[in-house]
Parts: C-alpha cells; structure tokens; sequence
C-alpha cells in the first residue's frame, strides 16, 4: 500500500485513538494487530472501526471523515445473488403429445407405453428412441 504521505496515516491515528479511550476492546486491538502485520484493513473493519469511532466521540471530526472517504473509495464486494434453482431435466412437450397421439390410437402398444414411462420418469430419451417416436407417429398420420 503506496502512501502519498508517509507520516500522514489517518487509520493509524484512529486506531491508536481507540486504543488509548478503550484500552480493553479486543475488536480494536485486533484491529490495530491486522493494521500492522498486513499493512491495511477491509472495507468490513474499516466501517465497524469508523461506527465504534463514531460512539466513542474521541477521535477528531476531520479524521472520521478521512476515514469515511478512505471507506467510500474502497471497492464493495458483493456476493452474486443465488439464481432460481433450475431443474435438472425438462420435458419435451413435442415428446410427450407425439407419446399421447400415439396412445389415443394404439392404448396397449409396448414399446409406447415402455417411453411413456420414460418420459413420466423424468428419463431423457435418446436420439434413436426420439425417432422412433416420430416414425410412429408419422405411420399413424
């Protein structure tokens, strides 16, 4: 992290703030920790340091708003938004209406029934057993 300022550290100042009026708080001693091993803190630590800031009323007014546009610079991360879950397999209605033409003609046709079966199973039918279909379908027409 490129600083324009080297001995301006606006977060670092907050931080040794809280520590001074809060001496006690575990969430800003690991703040300041994380401040010093890494270098930076996230967007996330930044907001929770800038509203316990915010309560404490310690930390000067120009160096909250500092910290609020050091905030507002950072990117959000959000998390994609789950999608309707889609079903696994979805029924060919061109099948099944060729299944049930058949059907209304030859009721107790085998092979028919064994694809009706198929379909009504969720199974998906071949390429072979789908032109099956159509070159009993196009027989009875």
């Amino acid at each position: 992290m490129q600083r324009k300022k080297a001995d301006v550290d606006v977060v670092k100042d907050v931080l040794q703030l809280m520590q001074a009026a809060r001496p006690d708080s575990v969430f800003i001693n690991s703040l300041a920790f994380q401040y010093e091993e890494r270098g930076g803190l996230s967007k996330k630590q930044l907001e929770g340091l800038y509203h316990k800031a915010m309560k404490a009323q310690v930390v000067p007014e120009g160096k909250l708003a500092t910290l609020e546009a050091i905030i507002l610079k950072k990117p959000t991360r959000e998390r994609a938004a789950a999608s309707a879950p889609t079903p696994m397999f979805t029924k060919d209605e061109t099948v099944g209406a060729i299944i049930d033409f058949i059907l209304n003609k030859y009721p107790q046709h085998k092979r028919i029934l064994f694809f009706k079966a198929k379909y009504e199973n969720n199974e998906t039918l071949t390429a072979p057993e789908i032109t099956e279909l159509k070159r009993f379908e196009k027989m009875l027409k």
